[in-house]
């Protein structure tokens, strides 16, 4: 039965700015270790020495960590509440952090540090997932979602501007350490003792998991963040090898990211108005990133820039509405639903990484950005294919 909307139980959770800040700033320390990864990939690649396929593998292993405990954080979401959840995930993205700045003295230890704050990633991201899903009211849930999407764009565009800020100033260890402290700003908004703690006997009944769709929809999510994350993970380097300089791609960063967070909030706004035909709108923006990955491939400078705003409005403005979507089918379960799909776009996350970074290395950026676009376009085929799977789901689809 589908019970996406019933009302979410206010008194349970935290309220007004200060449910918004921790849907920001909990995904945000969660997601700030592999993308300042990427954004000062050319200084760490520089002091570190690897290549490209060795950081699309750095990359890759935190990916790995969030995908494999995605659902078993989902699980532990659910079971101990928000709060506990959130206060734990950040606490582990602290540590990560903290590590990079003070003991990352190699790629071996850089990847341990990354693999640490996949962890703390995949158990930010369901709790926050259910502190929105109960305790904002249903007609704002749209832009609730957005906002804590917006956690990654926001990650992104910080790791832009600590490469002519911090990297290019005082060395790129400071901008990790400055990452750490604003971690230490989120756990500090987590309440104690609160009732988002509530286990999971005191929440609303609703209905049992979907989980063939889900697995479909992770599948698609799987395909979008492949190609959407490149954005943030590689596209620095991308730019200075078609003669950007160093500054001006860390500045091109920030700016995509700019236009991400706006994307992600106007859509998120929009599906508020509209009530409706969120899988739809996710697949059109799917479908409309894949030109702007092509773009990318162009080679030329103007080309490059215009692809960069479009691959990153549409190819990667998407995930809050599509965590909404999932969301909206049925809000009792947020944190078991999106611990599944969640698994799916790590994993992408996964492979994406390794496959671009193979085929930068190897072939060219080019042939890398043309697999992102068909990536793109995979995953808006399957968004359509697992949202009419969740229409149809009943009974034997039901665990």
């Amino acid at each position: 039965m589908r019970t996406g909307r019933e009302p979410a139980a206010p008194s349970a959770t935290p309220s007004g700015p200060r449910i918004y800040a921790l849907a920001l700033l909990i995904p945000s320390a969660g997601t700030l270790p592999v993308f300042l990864t990427g954004g000062l990939a050319v200084q760490l690649q520089a002091d570190l020495g690897f290549g490209a396929s060795q950081l699309g593998i750095a990359v890759a292993v935190f990916f790995t960590t969030s995908a494999l405990g995605s659902t078993p954080a989902g699980r532990l979401a659910h079971r101990i509440g928000p709060a506990r959840s959130m206060l734990l995930g950040g606490a582990i993205a602290i540590v990560a952090l903290l590590g990079v700045a003070l003991v990352a003295r190699s790629l071996l230890l850089l990847t341990v540090c990354l693999a640490v704050g996949g962890l703390a990633n995949s158990i930010c991201q369901p709790g926050v997932n259910d502190l929105l899903a109960r305790g904002i009211a249903v007609g704002r849930q749209g832009l609730a979602f957005a906002v804590k999407q917006s956690a990654i764009p926001l990650s992104t565009l910080l790791g832009g501007l600590a490469v002519p800020l911090v990297a290019l100033t005082v060395g790129w260890r400071w901008a990790f350490a400055a990452g750490a402290v604003l971690a230490v700003v989120a756990v500090a908004l987590v309440p104690r003792g609160s009732a988002t703690s509530a286990a999971a006997d005191e929440r609303p009944a609703g209905g049992r998991l979907a989980v063939r769709p889900l697995v479909l929809l992770a599948i698609a999510g799987g395909f979008g963040s492949g190609a959407g994350g490149a954005v943030g993970s590689f596209l620095v380097a991308s730019a200075v090898d078609v003669g950007i300089a160093e500054r001006t791609a860390g500045f091109l960063l920030a700016g995509t990211s700019v236009f991400i967070i706006a994307t992600r909030l106007l859509v998120g706004h929009l599906a508020d108005r509209r009530g409706g035909g969120f899988f739809g709108m996710v697949a059109i923006m799917l479908a409309s990133g894949a030109t702007g990955f092509a773009l990318l491939a162009a080679g030329e400078v103007p080309v490059f820039i215009a692809g960069a705003l479009i691959a990153s409005v549409a190819g990667w403005g998407w995930p809050g509405l599509f965590q909404f979507a999932i969301v909206d089918h049925d809000r009792s379960i947020a944190a078991l639903a999106t611990g599944i799909t969640q698994t799916g776009v790590y994993t992408g996350g996964v492979a994406g990484p390794l496959v671009f970074g193979a085929l930068a290395e190897h072939l060219s950026y080019s042939a890398a950005w043309l697999a992102a676009a068909t990536s793109a376009l995979t995953a808006a085929t399957m968004v359509v294919v697992g949202s009419r799977s969740l229409r149809r789901s009943a009974g034997p689809d039901r665990v």
